[in-house]
């Protein structure tokens, strides 16, 4: 990006261009003579009152070299290289699957993750975690709006209501009855976490307590062997998003609990989960993330398989399945401006309780609430509101059956996908795995071995450039999709001014970016199928 390119970005924001496109959630898109403005509905985002219970207020995080608005004198887009990789690698996180028993018995080999945030804080979540009384690995990543709080809930809970969900009867009944006696509690996963995520520790109990009501209602079912992956993965998703939706509306005596289920219910989130369990990979989506796999093929090209859809206005089956759960009358008004009613992106999510409750019961439910404004909740019923709900949480589940030549899977907000294709981003992956195993330093050496032939592999080392290369492909991913140039090189400059973009700008030119990474093992899948 050049000097010219970085002035105009600051003027732009100064003379108010709006934005022309990248507006997100929540909003209504309203036709101004040649403009397009965009004007915030549910999610407003200034500072909440002192000593109010706003989630935001409560994760705030630390804003590393970040402006806090365009208006401010010395404003620079310069970093240096440092600071610029400070940025990028903040939220890196890598987890290598031990081999304990020797056999290498697992497909995932490892995994490499991380975030990038535009919104103060981010909105973005994502989990990860190793099934403990059942078999696999589970990964997601969630996509929040109109704030963090229904992502930060979805992304503790999920991967737990499928995890029960998949347990045989007597697991169910040993934990039960663990509870029942007030002795400790099998594991149900067991979490691989960055130092920074954040957790709801105030409300765990409440969460833990709703998991319990789950699995009760699953002993109650009387069924063994129980529910096949796919549909443990649409009965977690729907059950989880009932209960965020009945814990808003129970009654509840500690404020601090009861904001946090009004947020939760009136924010929303996207979310898609892979299960990995030897060669069965499941992928559950719902909403705009996406999954997709790089295939190395025979003659040493790499293809890409997408495993999910955008569920959005854009997409042909959702537009069908939406006209046919509603009444011909309202075809025309189901999408407007490409949003759903006119304001929400995807067409399906968890939360957002405001498409999918009557206008009576929201009405009830925030009527009786404390200062909901402070929560940045704000009461709107769109126009043709007439036969709700507009929006699910039922997740669209696909089964891959892995092969030898799938070698990783890229799973990530629509933060990535906004800014490159399916296609480029196997291309990078593909490529950096490439760079990574070049560039491992060579350990045969001439003998006798003397200082200076050291210091000559040392030198050999330096000019390839080792030290500067991501170690994680997560990082990889979000460095070219922000830095990169219309010939697909990272630009150092607009690098930098992506990064260094203050809070009422950063949003027009980027959302907040999650990115997931798991790679397979080959081997192991190759001795799956040569042993059966």
């Amino acid at each position: 990006m050049s000097r010219t390119v970085s002035s105009w970005i600051l003027s732009s924001a100064r003379n108010s261009i709006v934005l022309q496109g990248k507006g997100r959630l929540y909003s209504i898109c309203i036709p101004n003579r040649n403009k397009i403005k965009w004007k915030l509905v549910f999610s407003k985002t200034r500072p909440c009152p002192a000593g109010s219970c706003s989630l935001d207020n409560i994760f705030s995080l630390t804003k590393a070299f970040r402006h806090t608005s365009t208006e401010e004198e010395q404003f620079s887009f310069q970093l240096s290289p440092s600071q610029v990789n400070d940025i990028l690698r903040a939220g890196e996180l890598s987890h290598k699957i031990l081999d304990l028993s020797g056999k290498n018995a697992n497909s995932v080999l490892r995994f490499e993750s991380n975030q990038l945030a535009s919104n103060t804080p981010i909105e973005d979540r994502r989990s990860a975690a190793t099934c403990l009384q059942t078999k696999g690995m589970m990964f997601g990543v969630f996509d929040g709006h109109a704030g963090s709080a229904c992502a930060q809930a979805v992304s503790e809970r999920l991967l737990h209501y499928i995890a029960v969900s998949l347990m045989s009867r007597q697991t169910l009944e040993e934990i039960e009855l663990a509870v029942e006696c007030m002795k400790p509690v099998l594991p149900i996963l067991q979490w691989h976490k960055h130092p920074n995520d954040v957790e709801y520790r105030e409300i765990t109990s409440q969460y833990f307590e709703n998991l319990r009501v789950y699995w009760q209602h699953l002993l109650d079912l009387d069924t063994e062997p129980g529910f096949s992956l796919e549909e443990a993965m649409i009965c977690a998703f729907k059950r989880l998003d009932s209960d965020i939706s009945l814990e808003v509306q129970a009654p509840q005596e500690n404020e601090l609990m009861r904001n946090i289920a009004l947020q939760v219910a009136f924010s929303g989130a996207t979310a898609c989960v892979a299960h990995v369990d030897g060669v069965h990979l499941h992928v559950a989506n719902a909403g705009d993330c996406r999954a997709v796999l790089g295939v190395l093929e025979e003659d040493g090209t790499w293809s890409t398989l997408p495993l999910t859809r955008d569920h959005n206005a854009f997409d042909e089956f959702e537009i069908r399945r939406l006209k046919r759960e509603h009444p011909r009358s309202e075809e025309k008004t189901l999408f407007v401006n490409d949003r759903l009613l006119g304001i929400l992106m995807p067409s399906r999510a968890f939360g957002d309780v405001q498409l999918k409750w009557s206008k009576e019961l929201q009405h009830s439910v925030l009527e009786n609430s404390c200062d909901v404004e402070a929560l940045n909740i704000y009461q709107y019923v769109p126009p043709n509101y007439h036969t709700p709900p507009y929006l699910t949480a039922e997740p669209e589940v696909t089964y891959h059956k892995l092969r030898g030549k799938d070698k990783f899977l890229v799973i990530a907000s629509d933060g990535l996908w906004e800014m490159l294709s399916n296609e480029k981003v196997v291309k990078l992956v593909a490529g950096h795995l490439t760079e990574l195993n070049v560039q491992k330093p060579q350990l045969a050496f001439e003998k006798p071995v003397n200082l200076g032939y050291m210091h000559s592999l040392l030198l050999q080392r330096k000019n390839r450039g080792v030290a500067s290369l991501d170690r994680n492909t997560a990082t990889h991913l979000i460095r070219h999709a922000i830095g990169s140039n219309e010939y697909g090189e990272v630009d150092q400059e607009k690098l930098a001014a992506m990064l260094t973009l203050p809070e009422d700008l950063a949003r027009m030119y980027r959302d907040d970016i999650t990115v997931t990474v798991v790679y397979f093992n080959s081997e192991t899948i190759e001795n799956h199928y040569r042993n059966n």
